[in-house]
C-alpha cells in the first residue's frame, strides 16, 4: 500500500463494516479487552455477528454518543489497547479500516470508495487489481 501520511482517519456514515463483530473473525479479542470489556463485547453480537446496536436498514449505531470505549478511535484508546503512537492512528485505523471494509462489504465497494475519498486516499496509493 502506498503513503498514507496526507490521509487522515474520519468515520464514514452508513458504512457499518466495524459493527459486524462476529467474534470467530477476531480471536485476538482477550489480547486487548479487559475481562469486563470482553463480556460487553460479547453480550452485543447478535445471532448474525452483527452488533445488535446496529440500526441495519439505516446502518447506524444507535448507541453511537454512549458506545464503548472499544468502539471509539481515539488517540488515548488506541495507544493502550493495541500500542499506536497517537501520531500513528490516521494511518493504523485507516488500514483497520480497510481490511475490514473489505471482509464485510468488498474491496471495491460503494463502502470502500467512500472511505476512502472521506479519508483522503487517492486511487493512486490503493493496490492494483489483480
Amino acid at each position: 500500500m502506498g503513503c498514507l501520511t496526507v490521509a487522515s482517519w474520519r468515520c464514514v456514515k452508513q458504512c457499518g463494516a466495524c459493527c459486524h463483530l462476529d467474534p470467530e473473525e477476531r480471536p485476538e479479542l482477550a489480547e486487548y479487552l479487559s475481562p469486563e470489556e470482553l463480556a460487553l463485547y460479547l453480550s452485543m453480537v447478535g445471532p448474525d455477528g452483527w452488533c445488535i446496536h446496529l440500526d441495519q436498514l439505516n446502518r447506524e449505531c444507535t448507541i453511537y454518543d454512549d458506545r464503548p470505549r472499544f468502539c471509539r478511535v481515539l488517540p488515548d484508546v488506541f495507544e493502550e489497547m493495541y500500542g499506536i503512537e497517537p501520531e500513528e492512528l490516521d494511518e493504523f485505523a485507516i488500514e483497520c479500516c480497510q481490511q475490514q471494509i473489505e471482509a464485510v462489504h468488498g474491496d471495491r465497494s460503494l463502502e470502500m470508495l467512500r472511505f476512502n475519498q472521506a479519508v483522503g486516499v487517492s486511487l493512486l496509493e490503493l493496490p492494483p487489481l489483480d
